[in-house]
């Protein structure tokens, strides 16, 4: 219902991962903003890892879904979006237009803290 509530439901799916690697994982929901499902998009390495817009849209076409949120975590601790991330929240929520879905959120997250893309207004 929230960037909280996302953010609370992705943290669990990272465990003590969080703090030792990027890893990317997204959520479909339905129209009622309940989670159907989820996808770990990546796992990369302690500085960066890479998300595929077209496995995005896959994983929305696959479980039906009305809407997604994507999130990655920092385990620098640094919650600022880079610019690649940025340009990546700009290119999924255009592809995801072809197919009528909605990137409600981009959450980046660390151990216990998170930047909402949407709360920022950067959606």
């Amino acid at each position: 219902k929230s960037s909280k509530d996302g953010a609370n439901y992705l943290r669990q799916l990272y465990g003590d991962d969080i703090d030792i690697y990027e890893s990317a994982f997204m959520i479909m929901l339905n129209r009622a903003n309940n989670v159907i499902g989820n996808y770990k998009l990546s796992q990369g390495g302690i500085t960066g890892t890479v998300i595929d817009p077209r496995m995005v849209c896959k994983a929305a076409i696959d479980t039906l879904c009305s809407s997604i949120m994507i999130c990655h975590n920092h385990p620098s601790g640094n919650l600022k979006p880079s610019r690649a991330d940025e340009d990546l929240t700009a290119k999924i929520k255009a592809a995801l237009t072809y197919i009528d879905v909605k990137l409600v959120d981009h959450v980046i997250l660390t151990s216990d803290e998170f930047y909402s893309f949407a709360d920022e207004g950067m959606l």
